[in-house]
């Protein structure tokens, strides 16, 4: 078992940043792809972007990629996610999670609420 909590939303403007991060407890976190995710209102959930547990190969989504980055700290068991340039369309619920691979994440946090003001 992992659990899982993120910390670090809040409302922005329109070209600010935020860093969410995402405190793992458990099981070992460094055996474990990292992701965050994000719902936006009446839509469905969407990948965000992810980190791989070994040499720390990082994927994101086309609509975040250049401004978004994820980094880990295996050592604090935590997973971050940089935002800069922040639009109004990433307004959202942001979840990390954690799993074996990258199509396969058991383990969700409650996630926190991002805002950007236009």
């Amino acid at each position: 078992q992992v659990q899982l909590v993120e910390s670090g939303g809040g409302l922005v403007q329109a070209g600010g940043s935020l860093r969410l991060s995402c405190a793992a407890s458990g099981r070992t976190f460094s055996s474990y792809t990292m992701g965050w995710f994000r719902q936006a209102p009446g839509k469905e959930r969407e990948f965000v972007a992810a980190i791989s547990w070994s040499v720390g190969n990082t994927y994101y989504a086309d609509s975040v990629k250049g401004r978004f980055t994820i980094s880990r700290d295996n050592a604090k068991n935590t997973v971050y996610l940089q935002m800069n340039s922040l639009k109004p369309e990433d307004t959202a619920v942001y979840y990390c999670a954690a799993g074996d691979s990258l199509s396969d994440f058991d383990y969700w946090g409650q996630g926190t609420q991002v805002t950007v003001s236009s």
